[in-house]
């Protein structure tokens, strides 16, 4: 028998109506009519070989050869990933809805991550390397303890209701366990966030801002000034960014936190309630999200997972009120 050697290259599947070109790797109408070439080629080289020395089983052994080919060939893998399976960033930035996720470890996210999540095929975020990938959870990086967030039905919801072809893009830039100072104006976290904020308006248009802190500001010196002082950093904020009316959304603490705290100093949650809810009132466009009825993952401090599905379209909802009463920020 005369030995026979066959070198298998790996092809991309073939589809009838690909394009001329992908930047995913998929195939090319090109690389059909290659593959179909390669292949007839095989053909021809198995059943037209010399026929010195023949064997008896030749025939059959060009016959399964060439059927072994067509097999390899057929399955060779196609490239794709979960990022090209996604929505693209839109070419148009107006199509591209970003929102600003801001504060301290409730806004983060600590719920527990499903092992099934499916992220939402018009929802991309901002990842820590300052890339639009798919909006997986976490969707921030602040600590290895980050888990599922508001952001997420926040997001979903906001493109349910957002005709097609809106994106909605997420600026995740919470840190737990940090004040209201490190976001106040020229604070270490409010100059970090503005720099995500410029790389992401590169690419889309600012449509609302989200906030949830508070925890870290419910001491006896800090909570009776908390409503005046985030006021201030609002307006602050949205100077910086000349969006004068840019919708702002804050969400209460949670109703379950404990009184007081181990070394026994008082936690004046209910306090910072009652400061957030005096926001409305102290600038334009500014919305409070209530937390009556969201339970917690057994910490008596962080929202648990059904809790944060529920706390991000709460938000939603109150964004959406406000794109209504007001005009579409720039």
């Amino acid at each position: 028998m005369i030995p026979t050697r066959i070198s298998f290259i790996t092809l991309p599947r073939c589809h009838a109506a690909a394009p001329l070109s992908r930047a995913d790797g998929s195939a090319t109408q090109q690389d059909c009519l290659n593959r179909l070439s390669l292949t007839h080629n095989m053909e021809q080289s198995l059943h037209h070989r010399p026929t010195q020395n023949p064997h008896p089983m030749s025939a059959s052994l060009r016959s399964n050869l060439f059927f072994l080919a067509t097999i390899l060939l057929s399955l060779s893998p196609l490239r794709t990933s979960t990022a090209s399976a996604q929505s693209s960033v839109p070419s148009r930035k107006e199509d591209f809805h970003l929102y600003l996720l801001i504060g301290q470890s409730n806004m983060a996210g600590r719920g527990v991550v499903p092992p099934d999540q499916k992220p939402h095929p018009r929802v991309l975020k901002l990842d820590k390397e300052n890339k639009w990938v798919p909006s997986t959870e976490p969707l921030h990086f602040d600590k290895p303890i980050a888990g599922a967030a508001l952001g997420t039905s926040f997001a979903a919801t906001m493109a349910e209701t957002a005709p097609e072809p809106i994106v909605i893009g997420l600026i995740p830039c919470a840190v737990g366990g940090t004040p209201l100072s490190r976001w106040e104006k020229d604070g270490d976290l409010w100059k970090q966030a503005l720099a995500r904020l410029e790389v992401a308006r590169q690419h889309g248009t600012l449509k609302g801002i989200l906030w949830h802190q508070g925890e870290a500001d419910s001491t006896t010196s800090l909570a009776p000034t908390y409503g005046k002082r985030l006021a201030a950093m609002v307006s602050d904020l949205r100077t910086q960014i000349s969006s004068p009316n840019m919708p702002f959304v804050a969400g209460h603490l949670g109703t379950f936190i404990v009184e007081s705290n181990p070394n026994g100093t008082p936690n004046l949650w209910r306090k910072i309630n009652e400061e957030i809810d005096s926001l409305p009132s102290n600038v334009p466009h500014a919305a409070v999200v209530p937390s009556e009825g969201l339970g917690h993952k057994g910490d008596r401090l962080h929202f648990d997972t059904a809790a944060l599905r529920d706390f991000g379209k709460r938000y939603a909802e109150a964004m959406q009120r406000l794109h209504k009463s007001s005009a579409s920020p720039r």
